[in-house]
Order: structure tokens, then C-alpha cells, then sequence
């Protein structure tokens, strides 16, 4: 049988392993699983990701780029101008007001690394990034502080039942800016 020319597998193979997390959370994904939801053979998710490590880094490189987009579609970090932390306040926002399950995965892959080594360099990626990003408008310092600050609201909205609150994340982000 001659071998099918298919460029997109591998990004189908990604997105059905999102999927299945999504579903099932980290617990249940496998290669059989993801390959079963991609509709792709069970030998082309071997193929393009050895390990299931190998499969969640690309995972989660992939959610992050989610977020990623969120904040590179608002000026706040251009414009010295604005408030940082109504700007940051309303990015969680925006955020968390998308589809709950999304951000519950990127939630999920991303403390996954606790367990997981290999994906701490992309969750730590990710911080850094976000972090460089804020250093434009502030130092280094505080720009980690928002980082973990704003990683402990977004935690506490996702497992407690209370709701984002806009104003007390843009209160307790602005005193931690100079």
C-alpha cells in the first residue's frame, strides 16, 4: 500500500491529543487514545511524537500560544501610558471568559509539569515570556511578581466557585506596580 501524503497529521495528532486531555484529563491520554480521536493508525502518533511527553510539550506549547495571542493583541506593554494593571486585569479577563475548558487544559498541561519534567521548560517557557513582556513597562522583578500573581487569580477562579472578579484583580495588580 503506497504510503498517503498527509502534511496536516501531525498538527490533527496535536489537537486530538487536546482534545482527549480536555475530555479525559492527563489520566487518559495514550497513543491509542489520540489516535483513535484523530482517525489517524496508532504507528503515525508513535511516528510523530516518540513519547506521550513528547506529545504534551507540543500540547502545551500550543495553549500557551493561546494566551500568548491574547496578549499580543492588546497595546497596554507598548504604551507607557496605559494602566498596566486594568490592562492585565482585563487580558485575565478576556481570557477566562472564553471557553472554560480550554483554560482548564492549559491549566491542567501546565501543572502537569509537576509530575512531568519534561514539559517544565515549556511552562517555565511560558512565565518567562510573559514576564519579558511585562518588563517593558516595569522591572524585572515586579514583572515576575505579576506573573505569579496573576497565575494565583487565574487558579483561584478555576477551583473555587467564586467568579472573576475584574476590579479586585486590577486593585491587587496596581499595588504591586511601582
Amino acid at each position: 500500500m503506497a504510503r498517503r501524503y498527509d502534511p496536516e497529521r501531525r498538527q490533527r495528532i496535536i489537537d486530538a491529543a487536546i482534545r482527549v486531555v480536555g475530555e479525559k484529563g492527563i489520566a487518559g491520554l495514550s497513543h491509542r487514545t489520540v489516535a483513535a480521536e484523530a482517525d489517524v493508525p496508532l504507528g503515525s502518533t508513535t511516528y510523530h511524537f516518540k513519547t506521550l511527553d513528547d506529545l504534551l510539550v507540543a500540547a502545551l506549547r500550543q495553549a500557551n500560544e493561546g494566551f500568548a495571542k491574547v496578549i499580543a493583541s492588546r497595546v497596554a506593554l507598548e504604551d507607557p501610558h496605559a494602566d498596566l494593571a486594568a490592562e492585565l486585569a482585563g487580558w485575565m479577563g478576556e481570557w477566562l471568559a472564553g471557553d472554560r475548558t480550554g483554560v482548564e487544559l492549559e491549566y491542567e498541561l501546565y501543572l502537569a509539569a509537576l509530575r512531568r519534567p519534561a514539559l517544565r521548560p515549556v511552562a517555565a517557557e511560558w512565565a518567562r515570556d510573559l514576564a519579558e513582556r511585562l518588563s517593558r513597562r516595569t522591572d524585572a522583578v515586579t514583572a515576575r511578581a505579576l506573573v505569579a500573581l496573576m497565575d494565583g487569580i487565574c487558579l483561584q477562579v478555576l477551583l473555587t466557585e467564586v467568579p472573576y472578579d475584574e476590579g479586585y484583580a486590577r486593585e491587587v495588580l496596581a499595588r504591586v506596580i511601582p
